[in-house]
């Protein structure tokens, strides 16, 4: 944000997005409402815990979020939509940096974690 490049800002936010409606709660797993009586009482009584996703599951995310910009501006051919195409090619280049480095990154084994602490 504070380099002002719209394409990054506008890739990571809608990945973010994408990523917040993966850990969503499957609709067919929250109760239905019953009687008023039986009702849960309390904050937070009817909160249901979100899916914990784990780090395949946002590489895949994020993936996906690439290939979605990528194909779409593959689709985009006439003339007057350049510019859509080259910011959504921008934008999946800087998920696909992200993959990169996440990829590159060495893994924390316990032990590591361990004796850095």
């Amino acid at each position: 944000m504070r380099a002002r490049d719209k394409a990054a800002v506008s890739a990571l936010r809608g990945t973010l997005a994408a990523l917040d409606n993966a850990e969503a709660v499957p609709v067919g797993t929250v109760p239905r409402a019953g009687a008023l009586e039986a009702s849960p009482v309390g904050a937070g009584a009817t909160e249901a815990a979100r899916r914990e996703l784990g780090e395949h599951d946002v590489v895949g995310i994020v993936r996906a979020e690439a290939s979605e910009r990528l194909e779409a501006a593959a689709q985009l051919t006439a003339p007057a939509h350049a510019a859509r195409a080259e910011r959504l090619r921008a934008e999946a280049a800087v998920l696909l940096r992200f993959l990169d480095v996440a990829e590159d990154t060495p893994e924390d084994t316990p032990d590591d974690v361990a004796a850095d602490a």
